[in-house]
């Protein structure tokens, strides 16, 4: 295992912006502007990978798929993807955000990730919530891995943290970092504990402990159309304890973590008999997830 007072192998600054889009087309640009304010914010401090929040420039509580349609656009060809690019290339990081995607007349919630050379892929949500349902097809790129200069970056949105199965599927692809783009709602009381935490919180960090990933979870907060959502947002180490704070359930704020993306690749040692990885029985319960390891990311 890499001692701790090595330098950095893959150095990165993470950053996770909360904040409040709201729906409806009159506030798409507001959303997209409000975002890319606060990502610029973030790097100009350092940041090096951002990550937005699920639909973040469309707001979440469409009244009807017509709404939902009138809010997508194409990947990677629509204007947000665009405006992500160029930002991107200027501040020389990595960006991830979720938006309404639009590829034909099916429709998608799609986290896209974008890089200083431009566009690198997307993924589409797999478990869809609630009145999500109505509107969006479920994802058909599977979990994807992308290789990126810093490191391995996955994808997950929202309600698909409560599928062990998705994080697990990104880390035995070789993630080093997984980017969750959320807009955490209501969920069976009590919402919150008594530190403040919601359950997201947690399942984002036991996650990130039993896979040994970073994981940085990136929520929205307000109200949208009377949906009251959590915030909570964080980033998780790959022991899965927070690192820095867990933020504030109603705060508009920017968390920022400095890590080395690829001490991920190393941590499932936890001594000299146990390996998180070896000690998997891949043999018993893998045909029954129909997972193979070594599956190309989509883009």
């Amino acid at each position: 295992m890499t001692d701790a007072a090595d330098p950095p192998v893959s150095p990165a600054r993470v950053a996770v912006i909360q904040f409040d889009p709201q729906v409806g087309l009159d506030n798409c640009a507001a959303n997209a502007d409000r975002a890319l304010a606060l990502a610029t914010r973030a790097a100009r401090d350092g940041a090096t990978l951002i990550v937005l929040p699920e639909l973040s420039t469309t707001g979440y509580s469409f009244r009807d798929r017509a709404e939902a349609y009138e809010h997508a656009e194409e990947v990677p060809d629509g204007p947000t993807v665009k405006a992500w690019e160029s930002f991107a290339r200027e501040h020389g990081v990595h960006l991830v955000g979720g938006l309404a995607e639009r590829d034909g007349v099916r429709l998608y919630d799609t986290a896209v990730l974008v890089g200083p050379g431009g566009y690198v892929g997307r993924y589409r949500k797999a478990h869809l919530w609630n009145r999500e349902k109505l509107w969006f097809t479920p994802g058909d790129l599977g979990f994807p891995v992308f290789e990126t200069p810093i490191g391995r970056i996955g994808l997950l949105i929202c309600w698909d943290i409560w599928f062990p199965e998705v994080p697990r599927l990104l880390a035995q692809q070789g993630a080093d970092i997984i980017c969750s783009v959320n807009n955490w709602v209501w969920t069976p009381p009590p919402i919150f504990d008594e530190t403040g935490r919601c359950m997201a919180s947690y399942l984002t960090m036991t996650a990130a402990h039993v896979n040994n990933v970073f994981i940085a979870a990136a929520n929205r907060v307000g109200t949208d159309r009377g949906a009251r959502f959590l915030g909570c947002s964080l980033i998780a180490g790959t022991n899965g304890w927070p690192i820095g704070r867990v933020a504030g359930a109603d705060e508009e704020t920017i968390l920022t973590a400095d890590i080395d993306i690829v001490s991920a690749r190393s941590a499932p040692i936890w001594n000299q008999l146990n390996d998180l990885i070896r000690d998997r029985r891949g043999d018993l319960y893998d045909p029954m997830l129909g997972y193979t390891l070594g599956q190309s990311a989509p883009r």
